[in-house]
């Protein structure tokens, strides 16, 4: 019975991951075609990723053009509790997949093309809060290496956040949780 049970309920979670991995896959374009055009899909690692509505509060500057999207397959943001609750900033850790194949992101926050060796690093610029979730953000490039995919990027979009929020609750200092998430993140280059 124990087994037929466990059984059970990895059904329910290949079907719900499959709903999820639907959902996200047909997210659909809300700007204007004169805002942006979509990236389009290069190689066999690659993956069409619409680019969602953007909030005014976390728009890339006017005349920045998107160079590729990408939806966070699997993701993770991990918090410390420090004074017996977890707060501030949060470690993330995830796969992205999109237009120009798969992408790391891991502390920094960084993103690395699992392509071509790319590599950026960002601060926030602005956010846009989404209740229950994470909020959305705008970031700024601060630091690039290497020359690919990534080399180009100004800014970044993490946008139709779901989950990552710190648990609730107390909990001993130094211990970690590494909270689930999803998003999709669109990358921008300068205006020229």
């Amino acid at each position: 019975m124990l087994s037929t049970f466990h059984s059970r309920i990895r059904a329910v979670a290949v079907v719900g991951m499959a709903g999820v991995v639907a959902a996200i896959g047909a997210v659909t374009q809300h700007a204007s075609a004169a805002e942006v055009a979509a990236p389009t899909a290069v190689g066999a690692d690659a993956r069409r990723v619409d680019i969602p509505r953007i909030a005014a509060t976390i728009k890339p500057p006017a005349g920045s053009r998107p160079v590729g999207a990408y939806v966070v397959t699997r993701g993770t943001q991990t918090y410390t509790c420090a004074g017996g609750v977890f707060t501030g900033a949060s470690v993330p850790e995830a796969q992205l997949v999109g237009t120009g194949g798969r992408v790391h992101h891991f502390k920094g926050p960084s993103w690395q093309s699992e392509r071509d060796g790319s590599l950026i690093t960002a601060k926030k610029t602005a956010e846009s809060p989404r209740p229950g979730t994470i909020p959305e953000l705008l970031l700024t490039v601060d630091t690039r290496t290497g020359t690919g995919i990534l080399s180009k990027v100004a800014y970044i979009s993490r946008l139709l956040t779901s989950g990552g929020v710190a648990p609730a609750g107390a909990c001993t200092d130094g211990e970690t949780a590494a909270v689930p998430y999803g998003a999709v993140y669109v990358f921008w280059a300068a205006k020229r």
